[in-house]
């Protein structure tokens, strides 16, 4: 493996479009990046899981949330809203949506999802 690797998030391995979804893969070596890109009117349940099924998202995330806001309920009834700088960690079993009019644009940094989600 080299010392230095790079690569454009404009120039993805893979991408994927479900409805108000865009996520572009990177891979560098082992690792795997996403960026997602959510339109207003997003909602996991609405737009993913006609591609991947379930009753909630089962993927865990690590992320960074670079624009917009989110808003996550978790299968055990916790609920958190997510701003534009903020990082998080999520694990399975949630449904999220975008709040307001703004786009979300985020970083996935937990790999297995990144190479996998909204992958029917």
């Amino acid at each position: 493996m080299p010392a230095i690797e790079h690569r454009s998030m404009d120039a993805p391995d893979e991408t994927r479009t479900p409805e108000k979804t865009r996520l572009d893969v990177v891979q560098l070596g082992d690792a795997t990046v996403a960026r997602i890109a959510l339109q207003p009117g997003w909602r996991w349940s609405e737009c993913i899981r006609p591609v991947v099924g379930g009753e909630s998202c089962q993927a865990a995330h690590l992320g960074y949330l670079m624009s917009g806001r989110m808003h996550i309920v978790a299968d055990d009834g916790t609920e958190a809203d997510l701003s534009a700088g903020e990082i998080y960690r999520l694990t399975p079993g949630h449904d999220a949506w975008v709040v307001g009019d703004e786009p979300v644009t985020g970083l996935e940094f937990e790999a297995k999802t990144a190479e996998t989600y909204a992958r029917a």
